[in-house]
């Protein structure tokens, strides 16, 4: 089909907040609406900017722990989904997300929600009418195709003319409510190539009767190859890397390899997504695990967020917001770590020898660059690199430690290894070192 949308991402990677590791299928608008204020007043000021209504919310019987088999969706005569009015209830009227939209826009910020590939089974078996055409929507769907995790739709078949018809149809529906990002999930494992094509027409076609750009965010990345990069480039704004990510320090440790696949292939083209941040308070009503403070610690966190900004993979925090702790939220809004995000470019792995990993990055007209020195030992270890390798250069007193605004000194090198300086530097356990040589932007520009 190859229906290129010719999206024009985000010029840095989108940063926001998600509802799926703290409410799974059951936020409210209250939580969400607590959840954009804090936002508002604690996090925009470098950039925390959209909020993300995840799985489920036209399921009138979701809960927490996972998903209900042959749900009750609640969609209307065409078959597009609708709010529960129990949960949100601003959608009591019929005008769907509108409210709740209207009111995240006040704010500042801008809404997003999460989409299914592909059409609800129910809507399916009740074969209700494609808009403006004498198809039903049984004509357009492929009960074929399903996904493996969620039961609540099946394809649409585009090979049928119809189904582009309804696609078109339901987007322009949830964009008119406000909608300004779609997650939409079960395209990418196994890569859904049609569904992607249909998806991006449908949106191209809505921004232009609406006059405004949507973000498009495909997921889950379950073995993504990077042989779909120029699909995807051409079709979506972000694109996830992985399988859902959670507060295991093995997780982290995973995307180190995937963050050094893609991360030479992020820019204002597209920007590979290594998932969600599960920090702060989480598991509230989620589909994994109980009420918790997140179970990375301080240092893992750091590990993390330093991690995403140098790969420039999009931040999504999933912590409820307002009962987050105090140094979670500093974190998250560190100015000169969200610097990284938003001022880097080349972004990429320089060494790995066993439990050492260094990245290295710059601005690109290179008056600053970045080195991080990673340790995913299980103990402190005092860590030697020279500094040419890390693409930072300097004399003592030139580095910055980002985390801690501590200057770094250097020293000079043992002449049989040909560096003019080297980083001698105590590294946590799971923890990292991000250096700057160079001035600190604004974060927030």
């Amino acid at each position: 089909m190859q229906h290129s949308r010719t999206p024009t991402p985000p010029a840095t990677p989108p940063m926001g907040w998600n509802s799926w590791d703290s409410y799974g299928t059951t936020v409210t608008e209250d939580e969400v609406l607590a959840n954009a204020r804090f936002m508002a007043e604690h996090m925009a000021h470098v950039g925390w900017d959209t909020v993300v209504v995840d799985a489920q919310w036209f399921e009138p019987t979701a809960r927490a722990h996972g998903y209900n088999d042959d749900a009750p969706l609640l969609f209307d005569h065409r078959g597009f989904l609708q709010p529960v009015p129990a949960r949100f209830p601003s959608a009591a009227d019929g005008t769907g997300f509108t409210g709740l939209a209207a009111a995240v826009h006040d704010l500042g910020l801008t809404f997003g929600i999460h989409l299914m590939r592909g059409i609800a089974r129910r809507a399916v078996a009740a074969a209700l009418p494609v808009p403006g055409t004498a198809w039903t929507t049984a004509d357009v769907a492929d009960t074929t195709s399903t996904c493996t995790w969620n039961g609540d739709n099946v394809g649409l078949d585009h090979s049928h003319p119809g189904a582009q018809v309804w696609l078109d149809a339901m987007i322009d529906h949830v964009v008119g409510w406000g909608v300004d990002f779609l997650k939409v999930d079960d395209m990418l494992a196994p890569y859904h190539a049609d569904a992607i094509e249909a998806l991006a027409l449908a949106v191209r076609r809505a921004e232009d009767k609406h006059g405004r750009n949507v973000t498009v965010s495909l997921s889950p990345g379950t073995h993504l190859s990077v042989a779909h990069l120029e699909h995807l480039r051409a079709h979506a704004d972000m694109w996830r890397v992985s399988d859902d990510l959670w507060d295991r320090w093995d997780d982290v440790v995973d995307q180190l390899d995937r963050a050094a696949r893609w991360a030479p292939h992020a820019g204002p083209h597209g920007w590979p997504d290594a998932d969600m941040l599960p920090l702060g308070r989480i598991g509230l009503r989620a589909e994994r695990g109980e009420p918790r403070d997140a179970l990375l610690g301080t240092q893992e966190r750091r590990t993390m967020l330093t991690l995403w900004c140098l790969a420039r993979s999009p931040l999504m925090v999933g912590g409820d917001l307002p009962t987050s702790d105090p140094g979670t939220i500093a974190d998250l809004t560190h100015p000169g770590v969200i610097d990284v995000l938003r001022r880097s470019a080349g972004g990429a792995e320089l060494v790995r020898e066993g439990d050492t990993v260094v990245w290295g990055a710059a601005t690109a007209d290179g008056t600053t660059r970045w080195a991080a020195v990673f340790n995913t030992a299980d103990e402190t270890r005092r860590i030697e690199v020279p500094a040419g390798s890390t693409g930072v250069v300097g004399r003592p007193g030139t580095l910055t430690d980002v985390w801690s605004g501590d200057v770094v000194a250097t020293r000079p090198a043992v002449s049989t290894t040909g560096h003019d300086v080297v980083l001698d530097l105590d590294v946590p356990a799971h923890g990292v070192r991000l250096l700057r040589h160079g001035s600190a932007g604004e974060a927030g520009a």
